[in-house]
């Protein structure tokens, strides 16, 4: 019964996605500046916060080869290297996730969050920073690092099989960036509750949560952040006993060195779709905050919805979470204390 009411629920939300997210929801398929038609009945706008002045349209006349400028440097760069797609992903996340999405992230000198202990594993810099040179060329001093993580991890998603979302843009670069700030983002050892409140102060919600934690339907985890699962776990030198034992020992004889990198999808590690959701209702999630989602009884109900449904379910408000990830925090234009750098890993400033 409690599942049959929370897909309701589910399938409620999906209903309002417009019309047009699904027109949209191919590579290459419309939404590139110059392509996008105002008067097409489009009502993706009223996905976006009314008051923060980002607009669908921002780059249609001062940059209309924005997107598709993005999209190209990013196929590029992933036909030579797979494991950017989610990389890029992950490194929105850590951005949006601390001071909002302001490319603090992307800020290269002592005392950033990119030179915390906790973003070592972090990569993409070197495509976001071709990218903003490519667009330099075309639009100087046009373009915010913002938003071209923005496009990026949108056109990553497409390129990896998943969904489109509409992207509003406007968004200027954040002048400063502090290591101590690293610390708002979810590590994979939190419960339920620390990430919650977490969510709910970027103003998402608990199917937000469960939905964005899908993003592990790809990509990889180093070892070293689930060791003391395997080997020490609670101070047992035990193994976690919530983790399926054929799986544990699969990660064990994996997972001997930190350095090592294991699938946060063991059945279709390269595939968007739904996999997660069934390996944790297998216990099969690597992270300890992976597998605290089918444990709460406040977010097992939507878990188990998700495997249960057709792929295309997550898929969708995959979508929808990230149209609201992405606004989290942004600096605009009547901001004095967002810029536009000139390179994404410096403060125009210079004063650091």
């Amino acid at each position: 019964m409690k599942l049959a009411v929370v897909s309701v629920v589910l399938l409620m939300v999906l209903v309002a996605w417009p019309v047009s997210a699904g027109r949209k929801d191919l590579p290459g398929a419309g939404g590139y500046g110059g392509d996008h038609d105002d008067d097409d009945g489009d009502d993706t706008t009223s996905w976006f916060p009314l008051d923060n002045l980002l607009s669908l349209n921002y780059y249609d006349k001062i940059c209309p080869n924005f997107e598709k400028i993005v999209d190209n440097k990013v196929r590029q760069w992933t036909k030579t290297d797979a494991s950017l797609g989610p990389a890029l992903l992950r490194l929105i996340f850590h951005d949006c996730g601390v001071t909002g999405c302001d490319a603090s992230v992307l800020l290269d000198y002592e005392g950033t969050e990119r030179r915390s202990p906790a973003s070592k594993t972090l990569r993409g810099f070197e495509l976001i920073d071709d990218i903003k040179s490519e667009l330099e060329k075309s639009c100087p001093g046009l373009v915010s690092c913002a938003d071209i993580l923005t496009a990026a991890s949108r056109a990553a998603t497409v390129q990896l099989g998943g969904p489109y979302w509409p992207n509003a843009y406007g968004r200027r670069d954040s002048k400063h960036s502090y290591a101590r700030d690293v610390e708002k983002v979810p590590s994979g050892r939190r419960d339920v509750t620390a990430l919650l409140e977490t969510f709910q102060s970027y103003g998402l919600n608990i199917l937000d949560l469960v939905v964005l934690s899908g993003a592990h339907t790809i990509g990889q985890a180093y070892c070293g952040t689930i060791q003391s699962r395997l080997y020490n776990f609670n101070g047992t030198s035990g193994t976690d006993p919530s983790i399926d034992p054929k799986y544990a020992d699969y990660l064990r004889r994996k997972c001997r060195w930190a350095t090592e990198t294991v699938s946060l999808d063991a059945i279709t590690p390269a595939v968007f779709d739904n996999q997660y959701y069934i390996n944790l209702q297998k216990n099969m999630g690597v992270l300890t905050t992976d597998q605290e989602l089918v444990k709460d009884p406040r977010t097992a109900p939507l878990v188990k919805a998700f495997a249960e449904q057709p792929p295309q379910m997550f898929r969708q408000q995959f979508a929808v979470s990230m149209a609201k990830l992405v606004n989290v925090g942004v600096l605009t234009g009547e901001d004095r204390i967002g810029e536009i750098r000139k390179v994404c890993s410096k403060s125009n400033s210079g004063t650091y």
